[in-house]
């Protein structure tokens, strides 16, 4: 049974984002978004700078500051799509988090400093998840000779003696004695790699064998932990506990394939040295790691007359401060310098402006990147263009039924000309205005799909007109599109 490759570890043989070029990282975001040159530009060059600070010399590495970004632009135009490609993208430490989320330190709610913890969290998990697909062959061969143990438990120990101590001499054609030791050993060692074969081959997954296993946690040390949002302390108890009890087995029946699993799992662990992990994973955050910052709008407004500062505004960006600017925060890992994290902030700025910010904050983002509004030309790239694109996403839903989805250029092209009409007549919300439209443009299909006998569907610009007649003649075209 051979077991899949992580995607880590595919993912782990391309480059670091940081180490290709701008205008490569730049060709690698337009795969999926359409435009905002300006704004994939600024990005390119503040995750080339992480690099080329790592070439500088010692003496001067430390004063190098991060080219730390804020995105303006109303919503639905890239804003947050640039974060979640550069998830997927970089092999750093990457983290978004919502400011709007935050409240001030003493306040219920989660203090701006777990968005660092967090970082740590996603760096340890990307680390050990890297050290495992290296040792991962080892603990294979481990797993499935502990899993043959089991299916062929070996001879008791007085019986193993007796049968090596039997010795056959043999007479060979010349003439010539030689003493060779019993068949048995070598009979079970043939029987063992016919098992192993058949193992490999998933003959006998179905097959069910009584294991021994770790319980992964205690029930009732739940209890200890934190509740949601008040986080804030790094003293796990439960961990605390778990490693002063004796360690439990548990025996449990399982199928060979999920017995292979867990034996697998175990064996990383062991193979793991999670020192080595958490020193490398501290380095990296340290290092490279990247924190997304999105909303960060929600948390500017005008200064409080009444004297006092707003707890979910002006006090979380008094708290942020220091973070951005560079602080020593705890983690359960042990502490973490944000000198040197690279921080990414994006807002809308419906209600509010970037001067809103405090000053000191606003300082902290030199680079102000403005994106500009999607037009009807926009949306037909972003409906064909990308790798994901909306019209390939619909496709794929429809092909789950046996069917296939055309559109041609005129339906894409009307499909784009009510969305743009909608943002004009209504809020605008970007491209997310497409999803709305083409979700009331296949609502019929979608639900008449598996039943229907037409299996072919073509959308042109007629068809979509007459889909949507009813939206576009309605002024009122809230109560057809949110």
């Amino acid at each position: 049974m051979a077991e899949p490759i992580p995607h880590s570890a595919q993912a782990a043989e391309a480059p670091w984002l940081e180490e290709m070029p701008p205008r490569k990282i730049v060709a690698e975001l337009d795969r999926y978004i359409v435009g905002q040159d300006a704004a994939q530009k600024a990005v390119a060059i503040a995750i080339r700078n992480r690099w080329r600070r790592s070439q500088a010399p010692d003496d001067i590495r430390d004063e190098i500051t991060p080219y730390n970004i804020i995105m303006i632009g109303p919503t639905g135009v890239g804003k947050t799509e640039v974060a979640r490609r550069l998830a997927r993208l970089a092999g750093a430490p990457f983290v978004k988090v919502e400011a709007s989320k935050f409240t001030e330190v003493g306040y219920v709610g989660r203090d701006a400093e777990s968005m660092v913890r967090e970082l740590v969290d996603t760096a340890i998990s990307m680390v050990r998840t890297e050290r495992e697909d290296d040792v991962w062959p080892q603990a294979e061969q481990k797993a499935d000779d502990r899993l043959l143990d089991i299916l062929l438990p070996p001879p008791p120990p007085k019986l193993e003696r007796t049968e090596k101590s039997e010795t056959v001499f043999v007479v060979g054609p010349g003439g010539g004695a030689s003493a060779e030791t019993s068949d048995a050993d070598a009979s079970r060692q043939r029987s063992r790699e016919k098992l192993r074969k058949m193992l490999l081959e998933g003959k006998l997954d179905d097959r069910e064998v009584d294991i021994e296993v770790t319980p992964q946690s205690y029930p009732m040390l739940d209890l200890l932990q934190a509740p949601p949002g008040m986080e804030g302390q790094d003293i796990n108890f439960s961990e605390m506990l778990q490693e002063m009890l004796p360690k439990r087995k548990k025996r449990r029946t399982v199928r060979v394939a999920e017995a292979r699993r867990i034996l697998v799992d175990e064996e990383l662990k062991k193979l793991v040295d999670m020192d080595d992990v958490v020193n490398e994973a501290l380095d990296r955050v340290e290092n490279h790691g990247i924190l997304f910052i999105d909303e960060i709008d929600k948390i500017a407004g005008e200064r409080s007359q009444a004297g006092g500062p707003d707890v979910s505004r002006e006090g979380v960006q008094r708290d942020l401060l220091p973070i951005v600017e560079g602080s020593t925060v705890q983690t359960r890992y042990g502490y973490v310098r944000t000198d040197h994290i690279l921080f990414i902030a994006a807002g809308a700025f419906h209600a509010s402006k970037p001067s809103d910010l405090i000053p000191e904050l606003q300082g902290r983002f030199p680079i102000r990147v403005e994106l500009t509004s999607l037009s009807e030309a926009d949306f037909i790239r972003i409906m064909t263009e990308p790798e994901s694109a909306l019209v390939k996403q619909y496709q794929a839903l429809v092909a789950a039924e046996g069917a296939t989805l055309e559109f041609k250029a005129d339906g894409i092209a009307e499909v784009a000309r009510i969305a743009a009409l909608a943002n004009e007549r209504m809020e605008n919300i970007g491209a997310r205005r497409l999803h709305t439209v083409m979700a009331a443009l296949m609502e019929d299909s979608l639900f008449e799909l598996p039943e229907s006998a037409e299996k072919k569907l073509v959308f042109d610009g007629a068809r979509v007109r007459d889909r949507l007649a009813a939206i576009v003649a309605d002024d009122d075209l809230r109560r057809y599109i949110l």
